[in-house]
């Protein structure tokens, strides 16, 4: 009986730690997407030009919206993925963004979370399964 338990906990730990193994790596693809972009990317100053509400139960929240104008003088609108209260900005505020020609949606701010936001957050989420799981497994297997 105390084998199949013990059993189970490998099992347990070891999921843990391919779930961390699995988002570690999707942070790892999340960095490397922004360095491409960074690389190969085209920087710019867009202008916000609305602020889209959300409400919730957890109160209201602001979405910036930015307008610039491409290489080709075309003028383009992206949506912040993240929206937030207090309003991150006001309307006619100016933002250093940067963008890639080839890909329509990639575009970030020029900031550490604008550009890092994912990778950070993934990789908080990764590292303590990481560390639970492997810790448990290294302690099974001496």
């Amino acid at each position: 009986m105390s084998s199949n338990r013990n059993m189970g906990w490998a099992i347990f730990y070891g999921l843990l730690f391919l779930l961390g193994a699995f988002i570690a790596y999707s942070a790892f693809v999340q960095y490397q997407k922004t360095q491409r972009l960074l690389d190969c990317g085209i920087r710019t100053t867009a202008k916000v030009i609305d602020l889209r509400v959300s409400q919730s139960d957890d109160g209201t929240t602001y979405r910036p919206v930015f307008e610039y104008t491409d290489r080709t003088l075309v003028v383009r609108t992206f949506e912040s993925q993240i929206s937030s209260s207090p309003a991150p900005y006001t309307i006619g505020d100016t933002v250093k963004i940067i963008y890639n020609p080839k890909e329509k949606d990639a575009v970030k701010t020029v900031s550490f979370w604008g550009l890092f936001r994912w990778s950070v957050i993934l990789s908080m989420i990764a590292a303590p399964l990481l560390i639970i799981g492997g810790s448990y497994l290294l302690y099974i297997s001496r």
